[in-house]
């Protein structure tokens, strides 16, 4: 039973539990150096691929850890809060967060934890998310048809392609063990071109 189905949530233990983990994610988001843009925008000029390592660990770690606990019944899938697909918002908005994030140098969560440290460019950020917030709020009913457009219902992605879980929690991890060879070759190349540079 998860938290959110028994409803502990709603009760003060929950929002305590709730409040620790954010302060805990935080802290390391900051210790790990992702409270600064420029080392999370690193990943577009290929220096530093610390965000595709870390975001590829948690998607690892997630999709194996949910698929061995669920497999000895010890988490029931269908309790896990699942948001539902709508295709084509969806891509845009992917779209529009990552021209912000290479544009603003953070995602909202990492500007939270500039922010706590701050880092005047990260405030900025912030500003701006809320105004764009604020101004999607005011034309959503024109934008209303165009949220729901392209509904998939609450589709995952092995039901999406059709294969068994198992196998793509296996693809997804040969992916990221695949990239994180590709990146740390990347990052070797540019440390030698930069040693002989400065030779």
């Amino acid at each position: 039973m998860t938290c959110f189905t028994s409803g502990t949530l709603n009760q003060p233990e929950g929002l305590l539990i709730s409040a620790l983990i954010g302060l805990a994610f935080g802290f390391w988001l900051e210790r790990a150096g992702f409270g600064s843009s420029r080392k999370l925008t690193s990943i577009f000029y290929f220096r530093d691929f610390a965000v595709l390592k870390v975001m590829f660990t948690a998607i690892v770690t997630a999709a194996v850890g949910l698929f061995f606990f669920s497999a000895a019944g010890m988490v029931n899938l269908e309790e896990i809060y699942q948001p539902a697909t709508f295709l084509w918002p969806q891509l845009v908005g992917g779209l529009l967060f990552g021209v912000g994030f290479v544009v603003g140098g953070y995602c909202p969560g990492t500007a939270l934890v500039a922010t706590a440290s701050a880092k005047a460019d990260a405030i900025v950020f912030l500003a701006g998310a809320g105004i764009g917030s604020l101004a999607f709020g005011f034309a959503y009913p024109a934008l209303a048809d165009f949220a729901v457009s392209g509904s998939m219902g609450n589709s995952t992605l092995p039901a999406w392609l059709g294969l068994d879980p198992a196998l793509v929690t296996l693809l997804v991890t040969i992916m990221a063990l695949g990239a994180f060879a590709l990146v740390t070759w990347v990052e070797k190349k540019n440390k030698k071109s930069a040693s002989l540079q400065e030779g």
